[in-house]
């Protein structure tokens, strides 16, 4: 069929081992001919440019006939081939394919145990490689030395903007080269560290790649361990950064200090649009923030969730709804908030006519938290 089309531009086979019986057709061909046959079409289809693959046990000898397609096929810009099982070798062989390719603009070989190894081999040719702008690497053990070697990358590749290195356990040394990168790296937007163990030292390093960095738009930190120190010093990062627009420091123990500081770069920042602080212990420095609420002119989306505030904080931010004409999204969940800090949120909720989202569930709140605005959606339960 598809080296007959002359139309067909997308195609979904993912996780076809668990579909219908007419799945299970399809699947016991990729057992018996395989993803090899699929290539073999590959290389003579012209129209084709989305192709998904991901959820399909591909091991490294099956993963090396699509490198080999990658090598002849001029169309494909998309390929999805998460959660399979490429390993190190299977990797080597895409790696050559994208030394050669140049139509791929997409890839993503998340949970496919590349390992630290197969990290390097990516890297060296993302040094080569002149049109991927988005790779995806999420789960792969690649550790503080697969780090390094990407960080390496990304200071010679000048087309990748999306990088996913989430649970990785990449680590502060791997952190910081990632950082110092950033530094050097002018086409990089969005960069994912979730879960990577970066402790202190590696987000002091992003504190400081940030002041110089004026490309990254979206970084996610989020259970990183960082730190209240580490928190201030992001903080000071923001007052000089004029292009980060999105960052995630979940679950961080920012506590009281980090969260104060942040909230004082709030006032001076006027580019950051979403902010994400949740889990963080910031107690009742809440207040300083809801403070900062009044001044900035920015924030879309603020998640607070988690964060031990109580019926003061609640009121404070009140306050600051009251007063905010660009905030679109807060989350309160998990907080300690009551009936005494819901109310006057209740209250200010008839004079902001920007909020379009508020999550407020396990407040300990005892009523029904209600809206005449059409366009606000309360999450209470």
């Amino acid at each position: 069929m598809l080296c007959k089309n002359s139309s067909l531009t997308s195609l979904n086979l993912s996780n076809i081992q668990l579909g219908t019986i007419n799945v299970n057709f399809i699947s016991s061909f990729f057992k018996q001919s395989g993803v090899k046959a699929l290539a073999n079409v590959l290389c003579k289809n012209s129209t084709l440019k989305d192709l998904n693959l991901s959820y399909n046990n591909i091991r490294p000898k099956a993963g090396k006939s699509l490198a080999y397609t990658l090598c002849k096929n001029s169309t494909l810009t998309s390929l999805d081939l998460c959660v399979n099982s490429f390993g190190t070798e299977g990797v080597k062989a895409l790696a050559s394919a994208l030394c050669k390719n140049s139509t791929l603009k997409d890839l993503n070989l998340s949970y496919n145990n590349i390992g630290s190894e197969g990290g390097k081999i990516l890297a060296d040719a993302l040094c080569k490689n002149s049109t991927l702008t988005s790779l995806n690497l999420r789960y792969n053990k690649l550790d503080s030395e697969g780090g390094k070697a990407l960080a390496n990358a990304l200071c010679k590749n000048s087309m990748l903007k999306d990088l996913n290195l989430s649970y990785n356990n990449i680590g502060s040394e791997g952190g910081k080269a990632l950082a110092d990168a950033l530094c050097k790296n002018s086409t990089l937007t969005s960069l994912n560290l979730r879960y990577n163990k970066l402790s202190s030292e590696g987000g002091k390093a992003f504190a400081d790649a940030l002041c110089e960095n004026s490309t990254l738009k979206h970084l996610i930190l989020s259970y990183n361990n960082l730190g209240s120190e580490e928190g201030k010093a992001l903080a000071d990062a923001l007052c000089k950064n004029s292009t980060l627009i999105s960052l995630y420091l979940k679950f961080n123990k920012l506590c009281s200090e980090g969260g104060k500081a942040l909230a004082h770069a709030l006032c001076k920042n006027s580019t950051l649009k979403d902010l994400n602080l949740s889990y963080n212990n910031i107690g009742s420095e809440g207040k300083v923030i809801a403070d900062a609420l009044c001044k900035n002119s920015t924030l879309t989306s603020l998640d607070l969730s988690s964060n031990e505030l109580e019926s003061e904080e609640g009121k404070a931010l009140a306050g600051a709804l009251c007063r905010n004409s660009t905030l679109k999204i807060l989350n309160l969940n998990y907080n300690n908030l009551g009936s005494e800090g819901v109310r006057p949120i209740a209250d200010s909720l008839c004079k902001n006519s920007t909020l379009t989202s508020l999550s407020i569930q396990s407040n300990y709140i005892g009523f029904e938290l209600k809206s005449n605005n059409p366009k606000l959606k309360i999450v209470q339960q």
